[in-house]
């Protein structure tokens, strides 16, 4: 069985998908891009300012499921501009601890919906 978790502190499938999927105690969140859930407003101005948005997104998500970031295993992300990768690191790093961070790949890519800068999914296991 899978279990689907929403929650109003991140932004809406704008398609036929979820937020996160619990199967197998693991969660699988989608991609989440610098969407403001209070306003729907993409949130722009620099790499900085998408990147903690998609980061607060994800951590919705993850307190939806009583999960945190510790739990995370592994993360995907994908930017528009592979320059950014420092910038991208900073706010990152923010949220995860150097000794128990996930997995990770950062791959840049042509476009990205709503033609953002930057989209981060993550796995996480449930304790």
């Amino acid at each position: 069985m899978k279990r689907i978790v929403r929650t109003d502190h991140a932004p809406a499938p704008i398609g036929p998908y979820n937020q996160a999927i619990i199967a197998n105690n693991t969660l699988y969140a989608s991609g989440q891009i610098a969407l403001n859930p209070a306003t729907g407003d993409l949130v722009t101005g620099d790499i900085e300012s998408e990147t903690r948005q998609v980061m607060e997104n994800i951590k919705a998500i993850l307190e939806a499921a009583g999960l945190t970031f510790e739990h995370v295993v592994k993360v995907s992300v994908f930017v528009k501009d592979m320059h950014n990768f420092g910038r991208i690191n900073g706010v990152y790093a923010e949220y995860f601890n150097d000794d128990t961070a996930p997995a990770r790949e950062l791959v840049e890519v042509a476009n990205l919906p709503k033609f953002v800068n930057i989209e981060i999914s993550v796995t996480a296991v449930l304790s």
